[in-house]
């Protein structure tokens, strides 16, 4: 039973090289395989400790990093860093390996762009668990991710690293320690051709959310959401002290979709890593309901 990944690219439709880090999935009865997508500034390390667990019940993981993040090519042109976009990007992932259907789950901006491949490409969506984001979202929390998105930051060592990160975050994870924080920023840079920790994403990302202005802030997905949930197992899983998915929209979600499962990770806020205990409860009972 091992748990390593193997590096894996796909190339989108218009010529750019993406990365995904593939976890063979443990010996067993075959199972439908799960891609998994992070959120804005992140990439596919944030699923470096729930990826291999779920590999080992048995289903292969895909964790993409989404053009502009990580090891997958920065786009010539920004405008192109839009949910619509990566969720073609993953319909040629899809495509080039072979795969018909998948299990998704999505964290943050990963939930969107799920949600998107839901109104594009329905059927390629066995179930999904959506974590911490909805069809709209609290301006609060997206207008303190916009706040320092794309922004440069002059961390020299990896301990400056670390309290950027913490600087940023901390409010999601207020019981983490200095190791934590220092795990957390390992996956949020990278090391630059200085030696110097750089932030592993394109601060282009940004360019299409400035160019919307305010209307941005507030996407309408809700009909791409009715579209997800309609016919298939969803799982919602919500960051207790959240200020991205508030409990006002958590609840209109679970109105709207009365059978979606639906978990909150208590002291946390946006987003949960999935590693927590609740987290984990909830996902892999879901994950054995489904094909």
């Amino acid at each position: 039973m091992t748990s390593a990944s193997v590096d894996r690219r796909w190339n989108s439709a218009d010529g750019l090289s993406l990365y995904a880090r593939d976890y063979a999935a443990a010996a067993g009865p075959a199972k439908l395989p799960v891609i998994a997508i992070h959120g804005l500034t992140r990439n596919s390390k944030d699923f470096e400790v729930i990826a291999p667990l779920i590999a080992q019940s048995g289903r292969r993981v895909l964790a993409i990093d989404v053009r502009g993040r990580g090891l997958s090519d920065r786009a010539p042109d920004p405008m192109t860093y839009q949910p619509a976009q990566y969720a073609q990007d993953v319909l040629a992932l899809l495509q080039q390996a072979g795969i018909e259907r998948a299990v998704f789950v999505g964290t943050s901006m990963g939930g969107l762009i799920t949600m998107a491949l839901a109104a594009i490409r329905s059927k390629v969506i066995a179930g999904a668990i959506i974590n911490d984001v909805g069809p709209e979202v609290a301006k609060e929390g997206l207008m303190r991710i916009a706040a320092y998105t794309g922004q440069a930051v002059d961390t020299p060592t990896w301990a400056e690293a670390a309290a950027y990160a913490k600087q940023t975050n901390g409010v999601a994870f207020p019981h983490y320690t200095d190791k934590d924080w220092d795990a957390f920023a390992r996956r949020v840079f990278r090391e630059g051709t200085e030696g110097a920790p750089v932030l592993n994403y394109d601060p282009d990302i940004m360019v299409p959310i400035r160019a919307a202005g305010a209307k941005a802030l507030v996407p309408n997905l809700w009909p791409m959401f009715t579209r997800l949930t309609k016919g298939r197992q969803v799982l919602l899983i919500r960051g207790e002290t959240s200020d991205l998915l508030s409990p006002a929209i958590a609840a209109k979600m679970r109105k709207r979709a009365p059978r979606m499962d639906y978990v909150e990770v208590p002291g946390v806020g946006h987003a949960p890593m999935l590693d927590e205990a609740e987290a984990k409860a909830a996902i892999f009972p879901f994950l054995s309901e489904l094909p």
